[in-house]
């Protein structure tokens, strides 16, 4: 049975838990982009996913948490936070509200992130 869009979209960020990059990207269109709310514009999904790569790479565990998510035919709207841990023992929420656009073909075309970090209790 095919995933209808909402379990894409919570694939996807299931992907990016266990650093499985080539798996994200074969969720998307060729030509997908990404905008955060950084003020740097849209990426391409390859950028995007270098850079969490990169940021990653000092992140011991990461776990998504979907709050809530709405759907219509072809986008997702989602609150999601991102728990991280690093090997120093801080912790750190990442609280975002994420739209997923999708083609008619399945793939991710655009993702749009509002984010913003909040440190976990007890972590200075």
């Amino acid at each position: 049975m095919e995933q209808n869009i909402g379990e894409r979209a919570i694939s996807f960020l299931r992907c990016l838990e266990v650093y499985d990059f080539a798996g994200c990207r074969a969720m998307c269109t060729s030509g997908a982009i990404v905008w955060q709310n950084d003020g740097r514009g849209a990426r391409t999904i390859d950028a995007t996913l270098r850079r969490f790569k990169a940021f990653a790479a000092d992140v011991d565990t990461l776990r998504y948490d979907v709050v809530r998510q709405f759907r219509n035919t072809n986008e997702v709207l989602q609150q999601q936070v991102l728990h991280l841990s690093a090997a120093d023992g801080s912790q750190t929420r990442v609280h975002a509200a994420v739209c997923f656009r999708f083609e008619d073909d399945g793939l991710i075309d655009r993702i749009e992130e509002y984010i913003y970090e909040v440190p976990a209790a007890g972590t200075p």
